[in-house]
């Protein structure tokens, strides 16, 4: 076989190969529902890695909301452990098991856990993502934590990998630092207009900012939860009713001046 024949053969079976684990790596994903950010993760959030929330203190109820809208993306039918530091619920409060079911996580099939302190929740993390029964696991950090290193990241997405179980850091009041995730967002809670005349209760909406993104570009995206749905979408146009000018109303200063005048 000549030596042309033979590079072309090689090329052939690396481009088959490549094809393959593309295809393979889509199969692995979960689309969110938003057309935008499904378009940049080329299909979805990626299962089996570790993805990293980060919010300020004050919008800790908005990172939680956020992360549990992914959670019911990657696992909307099988167990979810969610651990959190005992300083997390002393700061943001404890988890509202109405409110998670509002946001699609069944709380029949979520198992929370406390930990003491950092390095406690990350061994429980640890355990836990090493257990293929699950369909994710959520590691709530409150603040900056020297442990949540390189190290123990790559640990995480070693553990993720071998099971098949996604992992989601969720950091409040922490500033992002080296880690091997699959995706890194900072999250801000955004305007969530009325959903109709009698309801003062919108749907949650988020301002979502993709910072690192290990297979593709980044981008910021408001995306509305939809609740009966349960994914991500592009809020619809928002047109806030004003009332009507009346045809015959007086110029305004002519309006106050009148005021003055019967003053």
């Amino acid at each position: 076989m000549s030596t042309a024949r033979t590079n072309t053969l090689a090329t052939l079976r690396g481009s088959i190969e490549r094809l393959e684990q593309g295809a393979a790596h889509d199969l692995n994903k979960v689309a969110l529902g938003h057309a935008a950010a499904d378009s940049v993760l080329q299909g979805g959030l990626a299962r089996s890695a570790v993805h990293e929330v980060f919010a300020e203190g004050h919008q800790s109820a908005t990172a939680t909301g956020f992360i549990a809208g992914l959670a019911g993306r990657v696992s909307p039918r099988r167990p979810l452990v969610w651990v959190r530091q005992d300083f997390s619920e002393i700061e943001a409060g404890a988890l509202s098991m109405r409110g998670l079911r509002e946001l699609g996580l069944d709380p029949r099939l979520l198992v929370t856990v406390r930990a003491t302190d950092t390095d406690a929740a990350l061994r429980t993390a640890a355990d836990a993502l090493a257990c293929d029964a699950l369909g994710a696991v959520v590691l709530e950090v409150w603040g900056e934590a020297r442990q949540l290193d390189l190290v123990a990241s790559r640990k995480l997405t070693l553990a993720a990998q071998a099971s098949g179980v996604t992992a989601l850091l969720l950091r409040v009041a922490a500033e992002p630092r080296p880690s091997t995730a699959e995706t890194r967002w900072i999250v801000r809670a955004a305007h969530s207009p009325p959903s109709d005349q009698w309801n003062a209760w919108g749907a949650p909406v988020f301002d979502a900012q993709l910072v690192r993104n290990r297979h593709g570009p980044v981008g910021r995206w408001i995306m509305e939860w939809k609740c009966d749905g349960c994914h991500f979408n592009e809020p619809a146009a928002y047109s806030q009713p004003v009332a009507a000018t009346p045809a015959r109303r007086p110029h305004q200063a002519a309006a106050h001046g009148a005021f003055r005048r019967s003053a």
